[in-house]
């Protein structure tokens, strides 16, 4: 029988990281149980819905569908990584600011989408905005203070 687990090596919010992990366990089941990282979370097990984003060398993955073994090597950002010295990243003011928010349980991914939105595109329209976002869901329908926060923190991403 062969070792079904394996060390990987990556960085983990600026910080580089090893973790053992069984092959088969997901990107988020690993950030989880090794790293106490609970922003990404497991909502729908099947990538429809956002809750698990993870930014994995600067592009948003599905968390609950990307196996850990192909983070070896890779660059993770997760939500509790954009803060810098105790100061909120812009996006994630931006959406307190707005209120962009409920229940919370929708944020994180929703402030990663934007977060890759923003470095694709500065200075979104309102139908790009809500297109790249629409891979997430919000169960409280808090949809339009999230996109006045996406247009906030464009004003304040790119000052």
């Amino acid at each position: 029988m062969t070792d079904a687990t394996r060390t990987i090596r990556f960085t983990l919010n600026g910080r580089a990281v090893t973790a053992r992990i069984a092959v088969y366990e997901t990107l988020v089941e690993v950030l989880q149980r090794e790293f106490a990282l609970l922003g990404a979370r497991e909502s729908c097990a099947q990538g429809l819905c956002g809750c698990c984003t993870v930014l994995v060398d600067g592009t948003a993955v599905s968390g609950c569908l990307y196996l850990a073994a192909f983070a070896d090597g890779a660059e993770l950002v997760t939500v509790e990584g954009l803060p810098k010295d105790g100061v909120l990243h812009p996006v994630q003011q931006a959406f307190v600011d707005k209120g962009a928010f409920q229940c919370g349980f929708c944020t994180p991914g929703m402030v990663l989408m934007t977060k890759e939105l923003l470095e694709q595109h500065p200075h979104p329209t309102e139908d790009q905005i809500r297109h790249y976002l629409s891979g997430n869901l919000c169960r409280c329908a808090s949809y339009p203070e999230i996109v006045q926060a996406v247009k906030l923190a464009a004003d304040k991403v790119h000052i």
